[in-house]
């Protein structure tokens, strides 16, 4: 039940320190089970009659358990931390009841590892993309069914603020492919000149007139007069300035190659991409050696994903840029969870270089498959 992992986290984001899991079924193995945090680890005990068993957890495997426990065989939660006292209760029928309030027998966070996360977007906040997202109210408060959209967009504002923080000059041109609705576009440009104190010059790019359309009456909503939005296509786009950032999320298909091509040509300094709708290596992936990844459907479905992005990662390298590959949200929330970050190096390692293009070709030449970026740059660089 997804509704119970969005409390967990909320539980463990607002400080909780203790948790108390409560009202077994007749058949729970344990009679109750408690949680304490510490400096590294979350510590669970689990009573029996006569027993206590103990181990050591992560936050993201507390949550799943704790998600299970509600889920099959109690009834109750309470946690105490962070100044709060919150109370789960999950009825015979499965209804779940979430209640949080501060309390003065609930203890203070007192250590780093205490405290409450510090998100980049605050609740309490009015910023006005996020209320017509409709995960704000209008007092800047966060809708509780919101709350793993407002947990994955700081998550991309995260990731985006790791790197810029590192610059000196206050100036970026930034490209949006694909932009869509662009809810986190303006998110973005908001961050950055609001937060950051940047001067921006941002485009938003897609193919949709009435999206456009609808972004640029949003933009003179907002008053942010260094965004714009045009109608064009990812291919062959001429940026009207020297780009400094390239963003693309959820640009379908070989549309992120495209986007991750002109982010290359442009010699643009950071590029960040969510890929979506990997479809072009499952239609080509052959293989002698290792058909155990092309006899299942979806198996061959999922590694194809993987071994574009890796491919792509891999691509990015070789053009001089320092490539990460990370996780944008939970699987649980959706199965496009990956992120591809590159920050564009000051040298380059030609032997590193060579060594990472020819590990690239070897997965390529095993599976038989030639991506959309590796073409689009062999005809560039004659590589």
């Amino acid at each position: 039940m997804d509704e119970i992992r969005t409390y967990m986290e909320r539980l463990l984001d607002s400080g909780c320190t203790r948790i108390i899991v409560s009202k077994p079924a007749a058949s729970a193995e344990y009679k109750k089970i408690t949680v304490e945090e510490k400096a590294a680890f979350y510590q669970i005990e689990k009573r029996t009659e006569t027993q206590a068993f103990h181990e050591n957890v992560g936050r993201e495997e507390l949550v799943e358990k704790l998600n299970f426990w509600l889920n099959q065989s109690y009834r109750q939660l309470n946690g105490f931390g962070g100044g709060y006292e919150s109370v789960l209760l999950v009825s015979k029928k499965g209804k779940v009841t979430f209640k949080q309030k501060r309390s003065a027998y609930a203890p203070k966070s007192t250590g780093e590892h205490n405290r409450k996360k510090q998100y980049f977007l605050k609740e309490g906040e009015v910023i006005a993309p996020l209320v017509d997202m409709g995960i704000f109210t209008t007092e800047g408060k966060i809708i509780p069914s919101m709350y793993d959209k407002y947990r994955q967009i700081n998550r991309f504002i995260e990731i985006i603020d790791d790197y810029v923080k590192t610059l000196s000059e206050k100036k970026l041109n930034i490209i949006d492919f694909g932009c869509g609705k662009s809810y986190l576009t303006f998110i973005l440009y908001y961050y950055l000149t609001e937060k950051k104190n940047f001067e921006i010059q941002m485009i938003g790019l897609d193919l949709k007139t009435d999206v456009i359309e609808k972004c640029n009456e949003a933009v003179l909503k907002y008053g942010y007069k260094g965004l714009r939005f045009e109608q064009g296509d990812i291919n062959g786009y001429q940026a009207p300035f020297d780009v400094d950032m390239v963003v693309s999320l959820h640009a379908c298909d070989t549309a992120t190659d495209f986007a991750l091509y002109n982010a290359i040509c442009w010699d643009a300094k950071m590029i960040f991409s969510v890929p979506c709708c990997q479809h072009e290596l499952n239609g080509q992936m052959e293989s002698e050696d290792l058909s155990l990844l092309t006899r299942y459907g979806i198996i061959q479905e999922r590694f194809a994903a993987l071994l574009t992005d890796s491919i792509r990662a891999n691509l990015l390298e070789y053009c001089g840029y320092k490539t990460q590959v990370l996780e944008f949200v939970d699987l649980s929330h959706t199965p496009k969870n990956l992120l591809i970050r590159g920050m564009k190096k000051k040298s380059l390692d030609r032997e590193y270089c060579e060594k990472i293009l020819n590990e690239t070709k070897r997965s390529m030449d095993a599976f038989h498959v030639r991506p959309a970026l590796y073409e689009l740059l062999q005809k560039r660089m004659d590589i």
